[in-house]
Formats: C-alpha cells, sequence, structure tokens
C-alpha cells in the first residue's frame, strides 16, 4: 500500500502546479476581466478631450519656446 500513496501523492503534486500553470495561461477566461480593466484605467479619448489636450502641448511648447528665445 506504502508504493501505491507513494505514486498517488506524487501524481498530486505534479498535477496541481502543472494544472494551475495551465489555467494561468488560458486567456478566454481572463480577456473579459482584462479589457474591462483596461477600459477603466485608459477610457476612449473622445475628440473633444483630445483637441483640448492637443491645445494644452502646444501651448506648453510655446511657453517653452517663449523661455528659450529670451535667454
Amino acid at each position: 500500500m506504502g508504493v501505491k500513496l507513494e505514486v498517488f501523492r506524487m501524481m498530486l503534486y505534479l498535477t496541481f502546479p502543472v494544472t494551475m500553470f495551465w489555467i494561468s495561461n488560458q486567456p478566454e477566461y481572463f480577456e473579459e476581466y482584462i479589457v474591462k480593466r483596461k477600459r477603466e484605467l485608459y477610457p476612449p479619448e473622445k475628440d473633444e478631450e483630445k483637441k483640448l489636450l492637443q491645445l494644452a502641448r502646444e501651448e506648453a511648447r510655446q511657453k517653452k519656446e517663449n523661455l528659450y528665445m529670451q535667454d
């Protein structure tokens, strides 16, 4: 009975980590969660926000150029 028990324990010790690795590398299980989380962190840009951001960048660049021109 000792050998059978040891074989069972060894199979269990090997099967569990391999199974967990296989499950954690299946994109179907996590794709919905990841897409949802990504949309929360980086929402799609709206045209108005994009234009305002572009204007702010341009103003900052012009201020920076003016400072360098004055020196």
